[in-house]
């Protein structure tokens, strides 16, 4: 009897010292899961709440809820939905003291796309504070998403197989004048680093760079080589419109404090990016800015950010940029804002801005949405509903130029919540204008500005590419002006009137601006065999020279005609004479100021010097070679002619820019002129904005 009694006193011990050991480790797994929590690391923490909750007696209700509710919370912010929707059930079941938790088990429902139960829940959770905005807008999606879903529009997606890998593929950015290379943010093994992110469970993201090839197919990503990756966080990138800056998001790690996004830029050097710095947007150090975005002006930093002042959850806010940093951060405010998240903003060139949101009435978690800027209301935000936009989230679209297709990220159609980089393409009438700037018998001016003005109050400045080249979407019935402008060069205008059309259509432009420091050909300007006399087959490019003045009406110019060295010196130079004057006479007959013309006849005395870009023209001509009477005789004869041909020639030059200017203009030209962020202005020195 006695051995029965000690064997289960023995027993009891040992079961209550079990007990004692279980109580202890579940309380070791919950403070250690609140303290990954608390820095940021989701996925750890989901799995020491995980710990802890297994080890709860289903009859200690409030521990379970608690335990439940913060598993939740770990699946909600690493995208794991249904898991989260299983974790916020359980909380729900145990009756968990904070209503929110039925909030969220209605919005990861949604996410799901279980709108009937979501629905429920969200009744459910009105009913107790039957105030909160969310939970409305969470109502209004259960009855859109499936009118939506039921009724696609034309938006045509598909997954793209070669920028994805198994893990997380997000945040695509094109870039290049021709839309030829794309940067992703990626998670997949070949990222840098070896450790696993505590947040994700995966590895830390990082930089990764597609280009086509020579048949116009894309590659493999690559990462990107530079510093700008690192074994921290690194994604979700843009670029400036002339593609020599780059912004990103970093989150650095530190095991005391908990994980932050910052913004860096970095420059271009030659083909790679520099080391990169931290852009000090702003002092707050607690606060998250990521996600930039840059405005197609190139003026404005668009981010994202969850400091003070905004409406709830993370906004949009923008910031200037300026040569010595950034002015001070505005909040968009509504409509774009909400309680909820607004993130990943984007821009398409003709202004209109693509974010996402789950603050908004969509399909589920993140929906695409384009503001388009308003003068009245400033923006009007417009869900772009199914297929672009599905129940799981959505987000950070790319476009190709002007045209509505490019790229975006989804988690649609992945059990583990990770997303992929699918195509999209939305057909569209598009009626654009294609130009290119360049040195007239030269090259692209990058450094260009284009001014366009419409009939219709349209009034724009445009930035061109690397190759000089840009790209503008018309209004159709609009007529159009637009002067293509470079510092140092004159002025050139071309016009357009846009018809109606039922297919899309392209206008191409050049704007060959002549440099106002060399003298400039004047191209099929022809006289009469030994005289002064000038033919029919001149006029068009005397009238385009009549034209030049009348668009640049602060300007004069000498009016040059040269020979080749054949016959007498005397006489050519006094035929040159009498040939520059035919000009200059026909140009004061058409309305031009004869005080704004000189004529000069130099004869043979100023043998033309050949430039790079007409020495590629003639391989037995080298830039720097001047076409002396010498140089000339020692060619072969076919070579000879062609020397002698180039040196019988009409050209001008620009003499002053200050024709007509009063002491006033003058004196704002001169301070203009000493402005160091000076950019280049119409030759004219009128007001910046070109007047119809």
């Amino acid at each position: 009897m006695m051995r029965i009694f000690y064997s289960i006193l023995y027993t009891c011990c040992l079961a209550g010292m079990v007990l004692l050991a279980s109580c202890s480790n579940e309380a070791i797994s919950y403070k250690k899961g609140e303290q990954a929590y608390a820095m940021g690391e989701y996925y750890t923490a989901s799995s020491y709440f995980k710990k802890s909750y297994s080890r709860v007696s289903p009859k200690d209700k409030l521990k379970r809820a608690q335990r439940a509710f913060m598993m939740g919370e770990c699946y909600r912010h690493i995208n794991y939905s249904q898991k989260a929707v299983a974790a916020y059930q359980n909380a729900v079941r145990y009756k968990h003291p904070d209503s929110l938790s039925l909030l969220y088990l209605a919005q990861q429902q949604l996410k799901i796309g279980n709108y009937k139960q979501a629905e429920q829940n969200f009744r459910l959770y009105l009913e107790k504070d039957p105030a909160n905005e969310l939970a409305h807008i969470g109502l209004l999606s259960c009855e859109v998403a499936p009118q939506w879903k039921a009724t696609p529009n034309l938006y045509k997606i598909k997954k793209e197989a070669i920028f994805n890998s198994r893990r997380s593929d997000f945040s695509p950015m094109l870039v290049g004048d021709e839309s030829e290379q794309l940067v992703i943010s990626s998670t997949r093994n070949d990222a840098t680093g070896d450790d696993y992110s505590g947040v994700t469970g995966t590895n830390f993201s990082d930089l990764f760079l597609a280009k086509k090839d020579e048949h116009g197919k894309w590659k493999q990503p690559e990462v990107v080589e530079s510093e700008v990756n690192t074994a921290y966080e690194e994604g979700a990138c843009c670029f400036t419109p002339d593609g020599k800056t780059m912004y990103f998001t970093r989150c650095s790690s530190d095991p005391d404090y908990p994980r932050n996004a910052e913004i860096w830029q970095s420059q271009r050097s030659d083909a790679s990016w520099a080391k990169p710095s931290k852009c000090e947007i702003s002092k707050d150090t607690l606060s998250s800015f990521a996600h930039p975005a840059v405005s197609p002006d190139g003026e404005w930093l668009y981010f994202v950010s969850d400091m003070p002042g905004g409406l709830g959850g993370y906004d949009l806010w923008k910031v200037r940029i300026l040569s010595s940093g950034f002015g001070g951060v505005e909040n968009l405010g509504r409509p774009i804002n909400t309680p909820g998240n607004e993130m990943f903003p984007t821009f398409r060139p003709n202004g209109d801005l693509y974010f996402s949101s789950d603050g908004h009435p969509g399909m589920g978690g993140l929906d695409i949405l384009k503001a388009t800027p308003d003068s009245v209301r400033g923006w009007i935000v417009e869900n772009q509903q199914f297929p672009l936009n599905s129940a799981a989230d959505d987000f950070g679209m790319t476009f190709e130029g002007v045209h509505n297709r490019g790229f975006f990220s989804s988690s649609r159609n992945d059990g583990k919540g990770w997303d992929h980089i699918y195509s999209f393409e939305l057909p569209e009438i598009l009626q654009t204008v294609t130009g290119w700037v360049y040195e007239k018998d030269g090259y692209e001016l990058p450094e260009a500005l284009v001014y366009l003005v419409g009939n219709d109050g349209t009034n724009e400045k445009l930035s061109v590419k690397g190759d000089g080249s840009f790209t503008y979407v018309l209004k159709p019935g609009v007529e159009y002006v637009l002067l293509g402008t470079c510092k140092g060069y004159l002025n050139v205008k071309n016009e357009i009137s846009v018809t109606q059309s039922e297919e899309s259509e392209e206008y191409t432009l050049q704007f060959p601006l002549p440099p106002m420091n060399i003298p400039v050909l004047i191209e099929n300007i022809f006289y009469e065999f030994d005289k002064a006399t000038l033919t029919p087959e001149s006029t068009d490019a005397l009238n385009k020279l009549v034209l030049m003045m009348e668009e640049n009406p602060n300007i004069t110019i000498e009016l040059s005609s040269h020979c080749d060295y054949r016959g007498n010196d005397q006489y050519n130079a006094r035929l040159a004479q009498r040939r520059a004057e035919s000009v200059v006479n026909y140009m004061v007959e058409h309305g031009v100021a004869k005080d704004r013309l000189t004529a000069m006849g130099y004869g043979e005395s100023r043998p033309k010097v050949i430039r790079k870009k007409l020495a590629e023209t003639h391989p037995f001509l080298h830039e720097g070679d001047t076409l002396s009477e010498a140089f000339i005789k020692q060619l072969k004869p076919e070579e000879q002619e062609v020397c002698n041909a180039l040196n019988r020639r009409t050209e001008f030059q620009v003499l002053r820019t200050t024709y007509g200017l009063t002491i006033e203009e003058l004196q704002k030209q001169n301070k203009d002129a000493t402005k160091p962020d000076e950019r280049q202005q119409p030759v004219n020195n009128e007001d910046e904005d070109f007047v119809f």
